[in-house]
């Protein structure tokens, strides 16, 4: 049985956050890519996909080794990947592509690298804008090099690669879905100190990431991912492994509002709590037919941002109180972590703790997410036939202790 080891959500290609290589694409050049997996096997495949091309992209020649120091490859651990027992294949527009399974052994909390040659154009790359992990590119088809001589150009994005799935058995994966909180921004580059990172550490479980930097939960954004109402099924349902969800998002719905400076942020429509908490029901809905456990998460305090204002304040404030008193009622989250009171700042409750604070008072920082994962974790149990799931029990409100 495979299961999802690392996931990123695809998004459309564009400059949202950083200079990256989205719209310019590839053409006789070779893709390095780095990820660090959540669980382990000894059999590896990858998913590619091209959700939002208008054609065609070839794929040349594709491998995946264990990762060595930056765009180098762990001497004698690199294996060809195939597609239908093909060195090439096409990943079709608007589509995916998943290689065959390969033989490699690999461990939770080791990093691969997946390397992908284009011959011929690829036009705009369906890619994940912020992958806070560095990848590389080099001209000709260098997939087959161990070394990383020749990739003299490096991005922090991931582009194509959606999915690296390995042979572990498990069913116990864990799902974040959120925005650039989930998705780690804020946290050191290159260190994989996201909360998910933590999370999985913490719990030896499977942790997948399916967050996007300003991802909203209600609207699509040119920038910044389908809404997640839409994007659930796409990037959480339908991949292997996962039995429980857990959901952070609204916060950008609330805060696109308050600010005029981003132009990225419009259409920045106002909402109100009754429509976030029904896009939180939809969110519930979904993960519950596919069989899920969802968990539901406050949003953190985000006062001193440039997200917050008086509007801002009462409907964040309507929406975490559902949030904690969803389980009551139904349509309600099975288990609630209330995050918001975990890394509040005790002497200003609408204010990250300075100490948990990346300093734009809206992202935490490496100790915060920390914390996250923390108090996520102790809402995760251990099911009596040794595997894990979120527990079953009444809905609890879990905060942290105060440092």
């Amino acid at each position: 049985m495979f299961t999802a080891s690392w996931i990123a959500s695809p998004q459309l290609p564009s400059e949202g956050f950083t200079p990256n290589w989205s719209r310019e694409g590839f053409w006789r050049q070779s893709l390095r890519q780095v990820v660090r997996l959540s669980a382990g096997g000894g059999r590896v495949r990858v998913r590619l996909s091209h959700a939002y091309g208008a054609s065609p992209v070839r794929i040349a020649a594709a491998s995946v080794g264990r990762t060595a120091a930056g765009a180098a490859v762990e001497p004698g651990s690199l294996v060809r990947l195939t597609f239908g027992d093909a060195a090439d294949a096409e990943i079709p527009a608007r589509g995916e592509l998943v290689s065959d399974d390969v033989p490699l052994a690999v461990a939770a909390g080791e990093s691969v690298t997946v390397t992908l040659y284009f011959d011929t154009t690829t036009g705009p790359a369906t890619f994940h804008a912020q992958a806070f992990t560095p990848g590389y590119r080099g001209e000709g088809d260098l997939s087959g090099a161990t070394g990383g001589e020749g990739f003299d150009a490096a991005t922090e994005s991931w582009y194509f690669l959606s999915a690296v799935e390995v042979d572990s058995g498990r069913g116990d994966g864990v799902a974040l879905f959120g925005d650039s909180i989930t998705d780690g921004f804020g946290s050191t580059p290159g260190a994989d100190r996201r909360w998910s990172d933590a999370l999985a550490d913490r719990t030896g479980r499977p942790v997948l990431n399916a967050g996007i930097g300003g991802n909203l939960l209600l609207n699509d954004s040119a920038w910044y991912g389908d809404g997640g109402v839409r994007r659930l099924r796409r990037d959480v349902l339908d991949r292997p492994g996962i039995d429980t969800l857990v959901v952070l998002l609204g916060l950008n719905d609330i805060g696109f509002s308050e600010t005029d400076e981003q132009p990225t942020y419009k259409p920045a429509p106002v909402v109100e709590a009754g429509e976030l908490i029904a896009g939180h029901r939809e969110l519930i809905r979904q993960g519950r037919a596919a069989g899920l456990r969802v968990v539901g998460a406050t949003l953190l305090p985000f006062g001193g941002s440039d997200h917050w204002g008086e509007r801002a304040a009462k409907v964040s404030h309507e929406l975490n109180e559902w949030i904690r008193c969803s389980g009551e009622c139904d349509g309600g989250y099975d288990v609630v972590v209330d995050l918001n009171r975990a890394l509040a700042d005790p002497e200003d409750p609408d204010r990250l703790r300075p100490a948990y604070d990346l300093g734009d008072h809206l992202h935490p920082n490496d100790v915060g997410y920390g914390l996250m994962a923390e108090v996520v974790a102790r809402r995760l149990q251990p099911r009596a036939d040794g595997g894990c799931r979120a527990r079953a029990a009444e809905p609890h409100i879990d905060t942290a202790p105060r440092p």
